[in-house]
Formats: C-alpha cells, structure tokens, sequence
C-alpha cells in the first residue's frame, strides 16, 4: 500500500524508471507519444484511447486531474512535480499514464509485462526552497546526468523561453523579476548540485579505498 496520502493542493516528486534500468524511450516518437500521453490522459472524465481520441476534432474544456510544474524525461527515468487538483488526481493519472504507455511501448516494440520499476515514487514538497531548486534540477535533468539534448525532454524551453505548453509555470516565475533573472537562479542552482553530487561520490570513493 501506497505510503504517501496526497493532498489536493501538495506539490509532490513524482519519479519512475525502467524495469531493471531499461530504457523507455527508444526513439523521438517514444518522447512524443508519453508527452502527449502526459496531456491526453490528465481529465477528470473517462477517456478512450488516444488513437481514438485523435479523430476526434472538437472537444470540451477538460477538468484535469493534476498540474504540471516541471517535467523531465530521460531514456530510462522520468521526473514530474505535479500539484493535485482533485481527490486522488495523482493515483488516477499514473495508473492511466503507467498503463497506456506500457501497453503502447510493448505493442510497438513486441515484448510483455511490466516496462516500469514498481510503483512510481512520490515525495512530499515541504517547502519553497526545496520547490524552487527542485524545478531547476528537473528542468535541466539532461545536464545533471551529461545527456545531449537530443536524449532528453523537459520543460526548460516553457521556463527559459517562456513557451506555452503542459506547465503552470507561475508559482516559480512569480517569485523573478524575469526569465533571466530565473534561468540564472537555475544555472546556479544546477551548479551547486553537480558540486554537492561530485563531492558525495569522491567521499564514496575514498571509502572505497
């Protein structure tokens, strides 16, 4: 049984990998269909599947079940800060976006079973600080583990660009004068835990020794 009792209005880290640290994402369409997956499957009501909602050309505003702060995606792992908006919003939407991506992914790919390490894990977000840095270490993922680019989706781009796009994005923003005034925050932010990171794994080391 689940440990974490969500809260309509908690910032939570939710975060999964693989199954014995596969990768999940093979290829660029892979990134795309979890993404859209991430805004299809994030209503209230009750959907088809997101081929059949696809020739479906005009739809009512839906109620969604969470907010998006900040997401990453990685080959083998994936982060959200998500913020419930209903009763039990984050349970429902994983288990649609757990299952419609691992039934996607193994059609796709021919294979069976599970495609995610257990239930996903999900940390309460007890502070602002912790939120703000939190957002950065998410939305710049893709350094913090030296991937290209290419290898990675998060939403920096809605951040440092100011795109629309999945996320609520005021909480943090509203806090700068700017985007600069943000994206300098997150580069220091990113500095300092690559540093915290590289000095934990030296001290491994000389235990090691």
């Amino acid at each position: 049984m689940r440990k974490t009792l969500f809260t309509n209005g908690g910032h939570y880290h939710i975060y999964n990998r693989g199954i014995e640290k596969r990768d999940i994402f093979l290829d660029k369409w892979d990134f795309d269909r979890f993404l859209k997956s991430m805004d299809e499957f994030n209503t209230v009501d009750p959907i088809g599947s997101i081929y059949e909602n696809s020739f479906i050309k005009e739809r009512p505003t839906k109620k969604k079940l969470v907010d998006f702060i900040a997401y990453c995606l990685n080959p083998n792992h994936f982060h959200f800060i998500l913020k419930q908006t209903v009763e039990m919003g984050i349970e429902k939407f994983m288990q649609r976006i757990g299952t419609g991506y691992t039934k996607y992914f193994n059609n796709k790919y021919k294979r069976n079973g599970a495609l995610f390490q257990s239930t996903y894990k999900a940390i309460y977000i007890d502070s602002n600080e912790y939120l703000l840095h939190l957002s950065t270490y998410i939305n710049l993922n893709n350094r913090a583990h030296k991937l290209g680019s290419l290898a990675s989706k998060s939403s920096w781009e809605e951040y440092a660009r100011g795109k629309e796009g999945l996320c609520k994005k005021d909480i943090i923003l509203k806090q700068f004068n700017n985007l600069k005034e943000y994206t300098n925050f997150a580069e220091s932010s990113l500095g300092d835990i690559l540093e915290r990171k590289e000095l934990k794994r030296e001290m491994e080391d000389l235990l090691l020794e």
